[in-house]
């Protein structure tokens, strides 16, 4: 990294704002490689080897090395997400701004999922989470990780921002993670720096205006706006804050913070607005910028939608699906074509007003389909915490036969057990086999399994 050079004008554009340390900072990129980190799952609780907490969030942990994390079995069973440290303070200005009844989220911008895992992590089931995706083509992998979080509160679309005007006062928090020139990710991608230039700085704050203005009708009164970037430009950082609060009725909110975790806190030019900025060189993390807003003023009722057209579902089959969920009681079930579903019960009526005005692609939980007189259950089952293990059969694997099953190959297990079985490792949930007298067929979905060429032992 010695003889990498910042873009022209870049250092320059930094010089004046507090706290900016230009040696440190130069040093950092030059020489210091960044930082591993993951955040636990607190909804599967495993032993995992760490090097120190994040010390802004309780599940965020460092590494001392960067494993191969695709060769890992616990990674695939959702245990843990590999999330840059400086990310995860959003975990802690929602703590600072959550309340106790129960609140319906939305991450605008979510894709691949680090901030919609973070958030789904300090909700309850009685809250909602609505991951977003604006780019068609990122939504897979955003629906993928939220399946392996394991929870059945969330809710995956693919919408414009504007798409979401419609939905006046029904958020309690929105979480826009905007779309920005990249600087915060220098030193973790050399290459963006090619990209960067006071232009297209100039873009993404003309794109954050577009997207902010487009999603504030949604936002409840007395909601709150989480801005963040991974940008130090003031232009897309402290310049958006003032744009916000004097073209909206917004008010800036405070989070408190500890002097010892380097971070530095700023207030914008003009309405003073608080803002919080994660310097390379001074936090064990990237460049972050994270601002909190308070709504003043509502934006109008939200048109009320009832579905009435409840299902029909036919009550053996019902009973069928029901012996794998734990605590049925607890969850709404549904059919889209053939395959079976369920929400946490209190989440329905927000789903159908939320299908009706936006494109749905992931629902709760897929359970799976019959087939017969049997369940040909789904992958998202299987990695949810709303499976009843008690009722079916559970594998345990070694490392070498997880990742012989996470790669879809042939499993050679001596068992005389038959039906539907969870393959585990380490007791967490990879996916389903079906146990048959002469062989193992392998449910792990083909489009997850493991291509890359397993390391050599010793350098997982």
């Amino acid at each position: 990294m010695e003889n990498h050079q910042f873009p022209a004008n870049f250092l320059e554009s930094l010089i004046t704002e507090q706290g900016f340390d230009s040696v440190n900072f130069t040093k950092a990129h030059r020489f210091a490689e960044p930082p591993t980190s993951i955040r636990a799952n607190p909804f599967k609780k495993t032993a995992l080897k760490t090097d120190g907490q994040v010390p802004w969030c309780s599940e965020g942990y460092y590494l001392d090395t960067r494993p191969s994390f695709t060769f890992d079995p616990l990674f695939h069973a959702g245990c843990y997400y590999v999330q840059e440290a400086s990310s995860m303070f959003i975990a802690h200005i929602v703590k600072h701004i959550k309340r106790a009844e129960p609140v319906k989220i939305l991450d605008l911008c979510a894709a691949p999922g680090g901030k919609s895992t973070l958030l789904n992590s300090e909700m309850t089931s009685d809250d909602l989470l609505v991951a977003n995706e604006i780019i068609k083509t990122r939504v897979p992998v955003l629906a993928d990780n939220l399946s392996r979080w394991g929870t059945a509160n969330t809710i995956v679309t693919n919408n414009d921002p504007k798409d979401f005007t419609c939905l006046t006062d029904f958020f309690d928090v929105i979480l826009v993670d905007a779309p920005c020139s990249g600087s915060g990710m220098f030193r973790k991608d050399p290459a963006a720096m090619n990209e960067w230039s006071e232009a297209n700085v100039n873009l993404c704050h003309r794109r954050q205006e577009r997207i902010l203005a487009d999603i504030y009708p949604a936002l409840k009164e007395d909601g709150y706006l989480i801005y963040s970037t991974c940008s130090y430009s003031r232009q897309e950082n402290e310049a958006i804050l003032d744009w916000l609060c004097t073209e909206f009725a917004l008010e800036t909110v405070r989070i408190s913070i500890n002097n010892e975790w380097g971070i530095v806190e700023t207030q914008s030019t003009n309405k003073k607005a608080w803002g919080y900025r994660f310097y390379s060189g001074k936090v064990r993390g990237e460049g972050l910028f994270a601002a909190c807003l308070k709504k003043k003023e509502s934006s109008g009722n939200l048109l009320s939608f009832k579905n009435n057209n409840n299902q029909k579902l036919a009550s053996a089959e019902f009973e069928l699906v029901k012996g794998y969920i734990n605590n049925p009681a607890a969850y709404y079930f549904f059919k889209v074509n053939d395959d079976w579903l369920a929400i946490n019960h209190q989440h329905k009526e927000s789903m159908n007003l939320l299908q009706h005005h936006l494109y749905l692609k992931k629902s709760g939980v897929r359970i799976g389909k019959l087939a017969g007189r049997d369940l040909v259950p789904d992958h998202e089952l299987a990695l949810s915490i709303m499976v009843n293990k008690d009722a079916v059969l559970q594998t345990e694997l070694d490392h070498d036969q997880a990742i012989q099953y996470l790669r879809r190959d042939n499993l050679m297990i001596d068992t005389t057990e038959k039906g539907w079985s969870l393959m585990t490792y380490k007791g967490q949930v990879l996916g389903w086999a079906k146990l048959l007298p002469d062989r193992i067929n392998n449910y792990y979905p083909k489009e997850l399994r493991i291509l890359a060429p397993q390391p050599p032992k010793g350098e997982v």
